[in-house]
């Protein structure tokens, strides 16, 4: 196969990126916003054919959740038109997608682990743009499947795991929302699904299209900050606070566990438990001091 990634320089993209030094046989094309601009379709069109690409994980997206709040057209383009470019072209030569997506689709007021057919309900313009991005996979005839991903993570890029390592690192304490619930996911983790769907054999298309991934297990944003403390061996003490007290242009859902069991029947996958994925992305962030 000759796949191309988007979205190539952000934390999923680098992850698939070194994990893809492992996978023979398949051509890879990594390709950033300044390399492919997918909101423009000819362009699209053009790359696409040229490098006869048959397969697409597209992890670009708009994810500043609070300035999508005030920036709806850019937030389109990436998320809605860009979407649409990648399933127009993908589709002329008869390719796999592998489209990645969000909780925030989800507006936060269950009580049990979502699944892929509850309600949608986004609570703000990222979430809502994801959504309309989901919607144009789901209407397509191509073989291409959405993943939903919460809170991720990896040793590449701007994250909470890294920001909260060098606060911690600067003061004697932090405090942090602990009223959100929801589980990271460890970006490599993720990254190995996708590789693992896309390369497989036999079509990946199926009734639903759409599918959960995260790390399994639950936790708060307090939770997640103090295990990165645990194994970061930081002494910063971290305080609990609730959302209330610490203002955002968006809304966040305050639960968003997602049920994974349709993505670990139809592709026999296991999923590692988030404080075990944690440990190993410090041991790898601190390796690269």
């Amino acid at each position: 196969m000759n796949i191309l990634v988007t979205g190539a320089s952000g934390q999923l993209g680098s992850e698939i990126k070194e994990l893809s030094l492992n996978y023979t046989g398949s051509k890879f094309f990594f390709e950033d916003s300044k390399g492919l601009d997918i909101t423009n379709a000819a362009f699209v069109d053009d790359y696409i054919e040229k490098n006869k690409i048959n397969g697409v994980i597209n992890c670009a997206g708009y994810t500043a959740v609070d300035k999508a709040e005030e920036a709806l057209e850019e937030a389109k383009k990436v998320n809605i038109f860009g979407v649409e470019n990648l399933v127009n072209s993908i589709k002329s030569r008869g390719g796999k997608l592998i489209h990645i997506s969000t909780d925030y689709v989800f507006n936060g007021e269950s009580f049990l682990p979502y699944k892929e057919e509850d309600n949608i309900a986004p609570l703000g313009v990222y979430g809502s743009t994801k959504r309309r991005g989901e919607e144009i996979v789901e209407s397509s005839s191509i073989e291409a499947i959405v993943i939903r991903t919460s809170w991720v993570y990896s040793a590449y890029g701007n994250n909470f795991v890294k920001t909260m390592m060098k606060l911690g690192n600067e003061r004697e304490s932090l405090g942090v929302i602990y009223d959100q619930i929801g589980t990271p996911t460890y970006a490599r983790d993720l990254a190995k699904v996708c590789l693992h769907i896309i390369s497989l054999d036999r079509k990946i298309d199926r009734d639903s299209k759409i599918y959960h991934f995260s790390n399994e297990g639950v936790a708060s944003w307090y939770d997640f900050a103090k295990a990165i403390m645990e194994f970061g061996n930081i002494s910063c003490s971290v305080t609990p606070i609730e959302s209330k007290d610490y203002k955002t242009l968006a809304k966040r859902p305050h639960y968003s566990v997602l049920n994974k069991q349709k993505i670990k029947n139809d592709f026999n996958i296991e999923v590692p438990y988030w404080r075990d994925s944690l440990k190993k992305c410090i041991l790898n962030i601190n390796k690269e001091k």
